[in-house]
């Protein structure tokens, strides 16, 4: 998982300014911008590349949407072209039709682990945290090293109430990625929830050096215990 729009997405979460479920999937995209994510896409010609980065940039997700299901009409068999309409349909909360778009790309693509981790968190913005935790358990088939396949286990067993579930998997994700900062976050403020006390503490201090925003905001939930 790319750091740069991690970042950015948990910033723009703990302001208010996207759904949990918008900053998750946000956070999902690698390198930061919708661009990056276009010029990594093998599928997609440098023509539509530009021309869907315009549309980002005007923030007309409705517009991404219908470019992508014009190219899909054409060859729906192009993985890229499901993940920019579902990610598309994610920006406007359409869930359900992202859900789908992500499940085609994981169908065509079952090695692409954005695809599984996207179609997971379809899942989970539509309120189902079981079928997400299928999802990544798929997923963890493809690979078990991913950190990010972790993080969103421990999501959805905090979804399911199932802290104590929730609390290993968000320990594998800052394992295995020691700078994951939305881990660190969530393993922190799930050891507050159970009293380990000090463990909070630390996962504090971690995030301290990772992102101060964040870790003042994790420090604050500790204040009011």
């Amino acid at each position: 998982m790319r750091r740069t729009l991690l970042a950015a997405a948990l910033s723009l979460l703990l302001a208010g300014c996207l759904s949990p479920a918008q900053s998750l999937m946000l956070a999902l995209i690698p390198d930061g911008t919708f661009s990056t994510l276009l010029s990594n896409m093998q599928g997609v010609q440098d023509v539509n590349r530009q021309r869907l980065s315009e549309l980002a940039a005007q923030e007309d997700w409705a517009g991404v949407v219908q470019f992508a299901e014009k190219n899909l009409a054409v060859d729906p068999t192009i993985a890229d072209w499901w993940i920019v309409a579902g990610y598309a349909h994610t920006r406007l909360a359409q869930y359900e039709r992202a859900n789908r778009a992500f499940a085609e790309a994981v169908r065509l693509e079952p090695d692409e682990m954005n695809a599984w981790h996207l179609l997971a968190e379809s899942y989970r913005a539509m309120g189902q945290p079981g079928r997400a935790l299928r999802t990544l358990d798929n997923a963890m088939r493809v690979s078990r090293d991913d950190p990010n396949t972790y993080f969103l286990l421990g999501q959805n067993f905090d979804d399911l109430k199932r802290i104590d579930r929730a609390v290993p998997h968000y320990e594998q994700a800052v394992q295995r990625n020691p700078q994951f900062v939305e881990a660190w976050y969530a393993l922190g403020r799930d050891y507050l929830r159970l009293g380990r006390r000090a463990d909070y503490e630390n996962a504090v201090a971690a995030l301290r050096e990772l992102n101060p925003r964040a870790a003042d905001h994790l420090a604050t939930l500790g204040a009011e215990k």
